[in-house]
């Protein structure tokens, strides 16, 4: 029998049986215990045995079981009894070190179930390792405090609070809730908050009344997506409202007029503006309606806050009684919140950020099925291969020439050739989002 069947270098490997899907082999540790655990005496005798039976990775597409001839010793000086310790078994639980961490590293993207099924083990057992591996990332992983931050929700069973990097699009935290006071405690307790430059979300006010209470530096900007987005419920609205007086035969000749609708007229394809056109000439409320969607989008093309206010004020006297009550909401947001959208023509968002979250938003909700939130998080934090990390070299520095005679070196090339090269810092900008969309719609998480 090969000796190095196991690789674990700790153990002999007496007997090996097999059979369609399991090994079953027999090992004895190599060392025997030098001293006693409770008064350190050497003088030690035999005082029976055991068999402790330890999982260990699956080998060959068989489970493992490893089965220890555990010794027993009692202590003639203070007469206490104690069992060998058993090199490379996890402290927590009857499995090799190994077997632990891979454990937690296949958890990341698989089910528990399916791992359980290759181990031989329970599901419980499983998730109890990935939470100990999940809990010894969090002390080890750390993600750089971005200085454009974004904060935004994704539902995951419910909705849940999510931390990005807007400068570098990824994801830096995801947040059990997006109630203000989770909000706080995380910002609070954020290494380097203070350098925190500016700060865009939605219009959730927990997230601004979180943000000014422990973020006072930064500047609050209404990402621009949320804002157009009213612009689109409204004109659906319209459009909803508009079909329900149609006769059958009308409403097929609308077909597909919501996907075209809320699409920008520069968008169109030379089909589509004809139907758009036809559309408008032929009802004119929703004619209007659309016109003021485009428009209103047509804010964001200012070049300042005060052209965007201007333009603003231009749009809302344009909105006609008929469908006022459509865009009210737009109306009335856009005057609550009008100091933070308009930071936006300050500092503006790039469109890559929030197609990048809707597109994970979309993926998540298929991933998130059967799912506790603690282990979605981990599958989202800590996915191998979707970090976004960068090495920064160190800043070069003109060399200082010492007393050679001081430090023993006769020649300058000596010194030249004893002076170490400056480690490089790696900074971690957190998982990048559209690398984890790829992830998951290849099955890979």
């Amino acid at each position: 029998m090969p000796a190095n069947i196991l690789n674990l270098p700790s153990y002999t490997v007496t007997a090996l049986q097999e059979n369609d899907h399991d090994y079953h082999i027999d090992a004895v540790a190599k060392n025997r215990p030098e001293c006693c655990p409770h008064c350190q005496s050497n003088n030690l005798v035999g005082f029976g045995r055991r068999e402790q039976m330890v999982k260990d990775l699956p080998m060959h597409g068989k489970r493992v079981g490893l089965y220890v001839e555990t010794k027993r010793f009692q202590c003639r000086s203070c007469d206490k009894t104690f069992y060998e310790s058993l090199p490379d078994v996890d402290e927590k639980r009857m499995m090799t070190s190994r077997l632990a961490a891979w454990v937690g590293k296949q958890a990341i993207k698989r089910t528990f179930a399916s791992i359980a099924e290759d181990v031989g083990i329970n599901e419980g057992t499983v998730r109890s390792v990935f939470r100990d591996y999940i809990n010894e990332l969090e002390s080890t992983v750390r993600f750089d405090t971005p200085k454009w931050m974004g904060i935004d929700e994704i539902h995951l069973i419910k909705p849940r609070g999510v931390i990005t990097n807007i400068e570098n699009n990824t994801v830096v935290e995801l947040l059990a809730n997006r109630n203000k006071e989770t909000i706080i405690k995380y910002l609070f307790n954020l290494e380097g908050k203070q350098h925190i430059q500016y700060v865009t979300m939605d219009m959730w006010r927990p997230y601004k009344d979180a943000v000014e209470d422990v973020l006072p530096q930064a500047k609050i900007v209404i990402d621009k997506f949320h804002v157009v987005k009213m612009a689109n419920e409204a004109l659906e609205r319209v459009r909803k409202s508009f079909r329900e007086s149609l006769t059958p035969k009308q409403r097929r000749g609308l077909m597909h007029d919501r996907f075209i609708l809320l699409k920008r007229e520069s968008e169109l394809t030379d089909k589509e503006v004809s139907l758009v056109a036809n559309w408008l000439n032929n009802y004119p409320e929703l004619g209007k309606a659309y016109r003021l969607k485009e428009d209103f989008f047509n804010i964001y093309k200012a070049n300042s806050r005060s052209e965007a206010l201007v333009r603003f004020a231009d749009w809302e006297k344009s909105i006609t009684p008929d469908v006022r009550d459509a865009f009210a909401d737009l109306i009335r947001a856009f005057r609550n919140w009008q100091p933070y959208i308009l930071n936006y023509f300050d500092h503006p968002v790039t469109n890559a950020y929030t197609e990048s979250l809707n597109s994970l938003i979309r993926v998540m909700d298929r991933l998130g099925r059967g799912y506790s939130f603690e282990a979605l998080r981990a599958k989202i934090l800590f996915a191998e291969g979707a970090f976004k990390k960068q090495l920064i070299r160190p800043k070069f520095e003109r060399r200082n020439v010492p007393d050679y005679a001081t430090i023993g070196y006769a020649r300058v090339d000596d010194f030249r050739a004893y002076q170490p090269e400056p480690p490089q810092k790696e900074i971690n900008y957190g998982v990048d989002i559209s690398t984890l969309v790829s992830m998951i719609e290849n099955g890979e998480i």
